[in-house]
């Protein structure tokens, strides 16, 4: 009931408003406040260039009354948009919205919906892969500096989310300050997943989308080793899911089953955080063991998150990665470098 009301509070803002940000069309509307009024949300559309055209990309924002700590910009994985990944609400269980959250210790949070997802536009005939996903983070993050003048951005992705996000930092070097990476996979090898999700490789090859429901997203809470979320969350966010996609896209699946590596890690020569679960399936901890040892930039961290599997922001140790990522974006400047 409550998540559909706050569709309907986001869908109400769609014809209102007006502004540029980045050259590009971009509608906003205050629509949603939390219960402390203190972090109010804004609904944003940008118009992306393709093909001689353009295609609208949904931006949803929740910031305090007063940033103290930076911009985030959240991006999801291939199997949900963006609001039920980054903004799920629970009564009684606030730690589930990480936008919320992280807006609560003073942050400015964006999660974007990609093309193909959510509210974002769905109508081109192809099968939204990572690269045009990074291609939407190029239009985006253009936009978030022009409308909030910064000069740079944090950026958090998940499993096809973080190949979205490095890929578009290892292409734009500068835009991002610190970029983590949470479920990441690099070549695929001796991925539990990875093997199960190639035996349908010749399904998805011939279709730009693939059916999901109820069932298929509480199965990624059960793939890798049930029990680490409670089962009021999954249906909670299974439907937030829902109802807002009935189908998705098959490109991010097959770039993960066909297509690795998309990332060099020579190229991400910033601040890194890697995060990985504990019971994670997507990445063996050689692939990404092998992946940080090449990153270059002297501040990288790798965390093994205990207790949580491939969905950390819907676990019930949710605070461990809150806790992570906020000690990773406030860590202090080097007084030392050695240089």
């Amino acid at each position: 009931m409550e998540s559909s009301r706050r569709q309907l509070l986001l869908a109400s803002s769609m014809a209102l408003g007006g502004a540029l940000v980045s050259g590009q069309s971009v509608y906003a509307q205050t629509n949603a406040t939390n219960n402390k009024g203190q972090v109010s949300g804004k609904s944003y559309w940008i118009n992306k260039p393709v093909d001689g055209g353009t295609v609208k990309l949904h931006l949803w924002r929740k910031k305090p009354n007063k940033v103290t700590r930076g911009i985030i910009l959240f991006v999801h994985g291939s199997s949900m948009a963006g609001t039920p990944t980054f903004d799920l609400y629970i009564p009684g269980k606030p730690e589930y919205s990480a936008m919320d959250y992280f807006a609560g210790l003073g942050y400015d949070t964006w999660c974007i919906d990609n093309e193909g997802y959510g509210r974002s536009d769905k109508s081109r005939n192809i099968n939204f892969n990572v690269k045009n996903g990074s291609e939407d983070l190029q239009v985006v993050v253009d936009a978030i500096l022009q409308e909030t003048k910064a000069k740079q951005i944090f950026g958090y992705g998940i499993s096809s989310g973080s190949l979205k996000l490095a890929m578009f930092a290892q292409n734009n070097p500068g835009k991002i300050s610190r970029i983590a990476l949470d479920a990441f996979v690099w070549t695929g090898k001796d991925s539990p997943t990875l093997t199960e999700r190639k035996k349908r490789i010749a399904q998805w090859q011939n279709l730009n989308r693939r059916p999901v429901d109820q069932a298929m997203i509480g199965s990624v809470f059960t793939r890798d080793h049930p029990g680490t979320a409670d089962q009021s969350i999954v249906d909670a966010f299974a439907k937030a899911v829902t109802d807002l996609d009935d189908t998705m896209p098959t490109g991010t699946y097959l770039d993960m089953s066909i297509n690795l590596p998309l990332i060099d890690p020579l190229k991400l020569n910033l601040p890194v955080l890697m995060m990985r679960g504990q019971y994670d399936g997507i990445a063996s901890f050689g692939d990404l063991i092998e992946f940080f040892a090449q990153l270059p930039h002297p501040d990288k961290h790798f965390s093994v998150m205990q207790g949580i599997a491939h969905a950390s922001f819907q676990e019930k140790n949710v605070m461990i990665p809150y806790h992570i990522l906020d000690s990773f974006y406030t860590m202090p400047k080097p007084v030392y470098t050695g240089e």
